[in-house]
């Protein structure tokens, strides 16, 4: 066998199946398209199954790929093993009803033996247990030796996933000598030990299980195999395990170096190396596909990984921020077979950067608390870390739970899941709670369901802002009715309606309905089932009646504004992309008549010169007087249009596509002005962060934009009246005003330092020794307890040695701290159990470590009786 490197091995993969009339076609995103049953693609054949399914029509009946992929099922063991990671590439062949067995069983035999000059005698085969024409073409058509055939049950070599198509497997496995044997007789393939090595397995779907269990011969059966690249490498490369392989083991050993260790001298160290070679693989393909850090989903799982790799790039000593480093290494030995690594390469690492600067300040501080929180269960000699201590590091700062397991396990202690969901549990019952206490709520059930599916709607208000229509359905305090009156606040059902509803972040339209004499002041729209159109308003005039005609009319200046700003968000979104990245998506709009707001997936603040290029290119592209086009078409070629989509957001074949100019094309099913000049202006109020990875911007258009500038203006130049100044003197005045501020706080803090020499070295006189040990310990009229550890920490330095206990009465409560030097800390002496007993005689409590502890009482009358009482306890520890 050549030794051939993971690049060549994929090449001569898919030359080979290109050779036997197969597409090859690019790895898909690992993010599913249009596939909610999966958060990460974890096989080759998962983004086929609308080829398998029937869903979608293949571009070729044959196809070969080579698959990006993830698993993190077994998470916890990577790096604890060789075996286990969760980046993996998967070489795969595929049929859809086209070839079969007779065909796909030679050319695996074929590749291997002849393209990759695999010895035959190295190779073993497992079938099904009672698949004769599997065996028949190994042996007779193959000619393979049938002592080198092994028959597995359904376990091991049958394919299925609940009901539908599934098929018995056929596996091929690498012997690699009996030195890798368990010395079992019975060793064979099957064999957990690591002697004989699946690499290759052939799935042939030919069944269609029922309901009733039973498997159905497929009329068109189909070809789905999957070989492990990296599998496929350690084989050909001669080498221990995946982490040994060419490009893998690049990464390693560019962590190595930055670590400064050596892989193979530490188990401990190897540990950390693998899972850091791993999970950075993981992390740049996963950005490069468009997974931002979240707090849930594969948002989550990327930061997991994130964050698992950067705690052991800690165990390895590694104190400066290095993943992003790494990932440069990750991405060369790939960017050749994944051109989308390169191309994103400035993002994957800067975002990789700002996680690590994120995650340090939370790992130090939840490390701190977390070995503290231990420290405590281990000293009562309990062996359970409590699960609301995890869920409080969670909460509190970011802490995941698995790392929190990860460690408490390390410690020696383990930690019940159950008890940990719990509360997460509660967190999530509270946040439904909150919502279900919404407006929204009003809307989850249809009150016009009970009319049955043929009361259903049509829309007709994209042109037309005035129409007539038939009412349908009327529901006046919860029920339906025939008719509404003068006064009724009522939900009315037409058969058609101008009224846009609510949906894609746009609001519902207000308006009117008419009969004549009545009237009905309509104050919104909303989306109800099988599309309807729900308007809510009051009648102020007359009554209606179901089943009878009138005329609807639309809020035209409020449509407009709408329009305005729903148009402007697509303007935002192109200007954001072409300053901050490609990366930008949508992850949520908002837009009313008075104001837009527009969420987008982005990893830091804006700069101010990046918000002022933002909206200078939206003003630009509305000066220029686009026109505003919309057209409907089906979706492949609406993509060949280029039309941005929202992410994760399901189409239909048809779709809508709103273009302004050439400027931007998007499917959105909103309303839109004729013309980007009608917009007439566009102002940038805010940016801000809502959730990891996501920014948000609010804007205002046309007469909103007008009237925030003229308050602007309005609030400078009553600021600049108040200054007794000019608006374009005002800065000047106001940095005068600053640091003339700041000279004032550095003479109140002279002040302070002066006044608080004299206080210790009054308090400093009222030290007394106790068992050879100073210990200062008084009064201290109104201090807050900031001031009081200030005051606590200078006596102690001005002691040398010693304790100091310190008591306050300030706002009716009693603030107290006391703390010790090393020295006294190491005889034994323990601030925080002194501080418990003092607390407790004025009513209060608190706790602390030896060296420092603070406390706070309810009884201010109490204060003398309290430090009486905390020399008691000195004088017990310190004898």
């Amino acid at each position: 066998m050549k030794p051939l490197g993971l690049n060549e091995i994929r090449e001569k993969y898919l030359k080979y199946f290109e050779g036997k009339d197969h597409l090859r076609l690019k790895s898909f995103p690992l993010v599913p398209i249009n596939d909610n049953s999966l958060l990460l693609i974890n096989s080759g054949m998962a983004p086929m199954k609308p080829y398998f399914t029937g869903d979608e029509i293949p571009p070729r009946k044959r196809v070969t790929t080579c698959q990006k992929c993830i698993r993190t099922p077994d998470i916890e063991n990577v790096g604890k093993t060789a075996r286990h990671g969760t980046f993996f590439e998967m070489l795969g062949n595929f049929s859809f009803g086209d070839y079969f067995k007779k065909e796909a069983i030679p050319w695996a035999w074929e590749f291997c033996t002849e393209v990759m000059e695999i010895p035959e005698d190295k190779i073993w085969v497992s079938i099904f247990l009672d698949d004769d024409e599997t065996y028949n073409i190994w042996t007779q058509v193959v000619g393979v030796s049938k002592d080198k055939i092994v028959r597995l049950g359904k376990e091991d070599n049958f394919w299925e996933h609940g009901l539908g198509p599934c098929g018995p497997c056929s596996e091929l496995y690498f012997d690699r000598g009996e030195e890798y044997g368990c010395d079992s007789p019975t060793c064979s393939v099957g064999c957990d030990c690591d002697r004989y090595v699946e690499f290759w397995n052939l799935v042939f779907t030919q069944f269609d299980k029922d309901e009733a269990g039973n498997y159905n011969s497929l009329a068109k059966p189909n070809i789905d195999t999957g070989m492990g690249l990296e599998r496929l490498a350690v084989i050909m490369q001669g080498v221990e395990n995946i982490f040994e392989v060419d490009t893998v083991g690049h990464i390693l050993n560019y962590i190595c170096k930055i670590a400064g260790v050596k892989y193979g001298e530490n188990p401990d160290d190897d540990v950390s190396i693998r899972v850091i070679t791993d999970h950075v693989r993981s992390v740049t393909f996963m950005i490069a596909d468009g997974v931002m850090p979240g707090n849930e989903g594969r948002g989550y799982v990327l930061r997991r990984l994130l964050r698992r790799a950067i705690r052991h790039g800690k165990l390895l000593g590694i104190k400066d921020l290095f993943l992003f480093d790494v990932a440069k290494e990750a991405i060369r030995v790939s960017e050749g077979a994944y051109p989308e690594l390169k191309e994103k390469q400035d993002f994957i690492k800067k975002l990789i950067k700002i996680e690590e600067e994120r995650f340090k300040e939370t790992i130090d501080q939840g490390l701190s608390l977390l070995n503290k929180e231990i420290d405590k269960v281990i000293e009562t000699e309990e062996s359970v870390f409590p699960g609301f201590g995890a869920f409080k590091l969670y909460d509190t700062y970011g802490f995941p739970y698995e790392l929190t397991k990860e460690i408490v396990e390390e410690r020696g202690l383990t930690i019940i899941a159950e008890d940990f969901e719990k509360e997460m549990q509660a967190q999530r019952e509270r946040a439904r709670q909150d919502r279900k206490n919404s407006d929204l709520a009003v809307w989850a059930d249809d009150p016009f369901n009970e009319l049955g599916s043929e009361a259903v709607d049509t829309f007709v208000g994209y042109n037309n802002l005035v129409t007539e229509g038939t009412i349908l359905g009327l529901y006046v305090n919860g029920a339906l009715v025939e008719a509404a009156n003068e006064g009724d606040k009522v939900l009315i059902l037409l058969d058609q309606t101008s009224f846009y509803s609510e949906s894609g972040g746009q609001t519902g339209d207000q308006g009117t309905i008419q009969n004549g004499a009545g009237i009905i002041d309509v104050i919104d729209c909303k989306k109800g089932s099988l599309s309807r159109h729900i308007h809510s308003g009051i009648v102020k005039s007359g009554s209606f009646k179901v089943g009878e005609t009138v005329i609807m009319e639309v809020d035209k200046k409020l449509r407009d504004a709408v329009q305005r700003n729903h148009t402007s968000t697509h303007l935002l979104q192109k200007a954001l992309r072409m300053v901050l990245g490609d990366h930008v998506e949508q992850a949520g709009s908002f837009v009313s008549p008075d104001r837009l707001r527009f969420d987008f997936n982005h990893f830091q603040a804006m700069t101010r010169e990046e918000k002022r290029q933002v909206e200078e290119i939206v003003n630009t592209a509305i000066l220029e007087a686009y026109d505003v086009t919309i057209f409907e078409t089906n979706i492949d070629k609406a993509k060949d249009f280029g039309a941005t989509a929202l992410f994760g957001e399901k189409y239909g074949e048809i779709v809508r596509v709103v273009k302004v100019g050439d400027f931007s094309t998007e499917l959105c099913g909103g309303c839109h002005i004729t013309n980007s000049a009608k917009i007439g202006s566009f102002k940038l109020l805010s940016e801000s962060g809502v959730a990891a990875g996501v920014r948000r911007i609010e804007g205002a258009t046309g007469f909103n934009a007008l009237e925030v500038v003229e308050k602007m203006d309005d609030t400078l130049t009553d600021v600049a009246n108040l200054m007794k100044t000019n608006p374009d003197q005002l800065l000047e005045k106001v940095s005068e005003l600053a640091e003339l501020n700041k000279q004032k706080e550095r003479t109140i803090n002279d002040l302070k330092q002066k006044f608080a020499g004299n206080m210790i070295m009054d308090i400093h006189q009222k030290m007394i020794v106790i068992n050879g040990v100073q210990v200062t310990i008084a009064e201290v009229e109104q201090m807050p307890m900031e001031e009081l550890r200030t005051i606590g920490d200078l006596l102690k330095d001005r002691m040398g040695s010693g304790v100091v206990l310190l008591g306050s009465v300030l706002d009716g409560k009693v603030n107290f701290i006391a703390t010790a030097t090393n020295d006294i800390v190491k005889r034994g002496f323990h601030a925080g159990k002194v501080i418990k007993e003092v607390a407790t005689v004025a009513g209060g409590g608190g706790g602390g470590r030896p060296d420092m502890a603070q406390a706070g009482g309810k009884l201010p009358e109490k204060l003398t009786e309290s430090l009486s009482k905390g020399e008691t306890c000195i004088r017990g520890q310190l004898n």
